[in-house]
């Protein structure tokens, strides 16, 4: 246990309140879902140019879709990114809200 304000803090109890445990369900299903399209999006990147021909057509003159893909890589990164950080601000005041429950007895 840790002192927060001079008060005793449960997190074993905190963390058996059902608020919590949904808090920590939504939390977990955004970041394995962001995981899995940065992943997927990124590595299609070595298997299209390195098992297909379709990243090596001409788009604009000589400039071929793997440099466009490329490209939209750092704008994916920059998106999620942005993205995360507004989620995670949501999940933060949730947090605080479960801790003001929690402040309130309801934990108990």
């Amino acid at each position: 246990m840790a002192k927060d304000s001079g008060k005793q803090i449960d997190y074993e109890r905190i963390a058996k309140m059902e608020s919590f445990r949904q808090l920590s369900r939504k939390k977990n299903s955004f970041l394995w879902t962001m995981a899995v399209i940065f992943f997927v999006l990124y590595m299609l990147l070595p298997v299209l140019t390195s098992y297909t021909e379709i990243l090596h057509q001409k788009a604009i003159g000589e400039i071929t879709w793997v440099w466009f893909y490329s490209f939209g890589l750092f704008i994916m990164v920059w998106g999620l990114a942005h993205f995360y950080v507004g989620r995670a601000n949501k999940f933060d005041k949730e947090a605080r809200e479960i801790i003001d429950e929690y402040e309130r007895g309801a934990g108990q």
